[in-house]
Parts: structure tokens; sequence; C-alpha cells
């Protein structure tokens, strides 16, 4: 049987967080460079697969599924154990509920910041809309710090999916040039993530 693919730069972060989720499951993918530098995003085949032209697709046989994190959970649930995908419902919709609140609420600010302060050029940078974005970002992780100063992991107890949706924010926040309040609840989460070898191989990369 063919490999799973991933089609999807190793520079985005929800690819980023996909490959770390396969990794952690134990699922050997196939994972192919498409979107920016890579182009293919918006040719028809790839529309066949995610009419959005974005990227990550996961690709299984002849079944394609785009979402990063719907293919977190898919991928948690199918290929991976009770600790990713939580056997606990309750457990898993807090799971749930944080992955959601990761993509849009915490995003809404980050996400902007980000490709202003790293993908455009300098001189087309707006300093003071991406200094109210770093503000407005440092308080929705201050909700963060204080759930992870409740529990050690998003859902609870254990290391779950829920973690990995955070991942490529950790990484980007610590290692952005810019003034973070202290967060200990966050830093040290972010510590414990940087003991996992998947983490390290899939997340901890340059940001570019």
């Amino acid at each position: 049987m063919a490999k799973p693919k991933v089609y999807g730069r190793a520079s985005s972060g929800n690819v980023q967080k996909v490959m770390w989720t396969c990794a952690e499951a134990g699922l050997d993918v196939e994972r192919i460079d498409v979107g920016l530098q890579f182009g293919g995003n918006n040719e028809p085949w790839y529309k066949k697969l995610n009419p959005n032209g974005l990227v990550p697709c996961f690709v299984d046989g002849d079944f394609a599924l785009w979402e990063s994190n719907t293919i977190i959970r898919y991928v948690a649930e199918h290929y991976g154990n009770r600790k990713l995908f939580p056997e606990d419902q309750k457990v898993r919709a807090v799971a749930s509920q944080w992955m959601d609140w990761a993509n849009t609420y915490l995003g809404i600010p980050f996400g902007p910041m980000y490709l202003g302060m790293v993908r455009t050029p300098p001189e087309k940078r707006d300093l003071n809309h991406l200094e109210s974005l770093r503000k407005e970002s440092a308080k929705r992780f201050q909700i963060l710090d204080q759930r992870l100063g409740e529990v050690p992991y998003l859902a609870g107890k254990e290391f779950t999916m829920a973690d990995i949706a955070f991942g490529y924010f950790a990484n980007r926040w610590f290692n952005l040039p810019i003034e973070r309040p202290t967060l200990k609840n966050w830093e040290n989460w972010f510590a414990r993530m940087k003991e996992r070898p998947a983490y390290m191989t899939h997340v901890m990369l340059p940001l570019t």
C-alpha cells in the first residue's frame, strides 16, 4: 500500500503540525513540496484535491482531506493512539476546543503579525500595525498561559492533539525578535515540547 501523502512546503506552520502529528502517530508519509516558491497549489490537479488552493492537503489512498486541524484529528484517531485522540469524550472535546481557539482567536492577530515581520520586505512593513498585533497576540497568549497554569497540557494531564495545534505558534513566538511578556507556564510548555523528537524535526525550523 502506498504511503499517505502530505502536500505542502516544510515552512508552512499548518504543514508542520500535520507532519508532527504523523510522526507522533508513527505514520510514515511522503511530503511533497507545494505552495509559495514551489507553486502547484493553483494547478487544476491540486485544486481537485483542495479547491481552496491552500496547504496542507492529506491524501490517503483515494481519500483527500484539507484543513490542518481536521487532518490532525483524522490522523490522531485512525493512526494514532488514545493519548493523541482521547477516548474520554469530554477530554476530546476540550482538546478540540483549544485546537479551534488556536486557529481562530489566537491566529487572528498572530498570523498577520508573523507575515508582516517575516515575509514582508522591511520597507513595506507597517510598524505601528505590527506593534498593535504584537500586543494583541501577547494578550491572547496570556489566556493560554493561564490554562497551562491549571494543567500541564492543553486538554489536561496528557499530551494530545490539542498541543500539536500550538507547536508552530510557540516556535515563532519565542524566536521572533520582539518584546514578550513573561509567561512562565507557556514557556515551560514550550520547553517540554522541545523534548519531543518529532517536534524538533518538524516544527523547530528556521522562520521563513
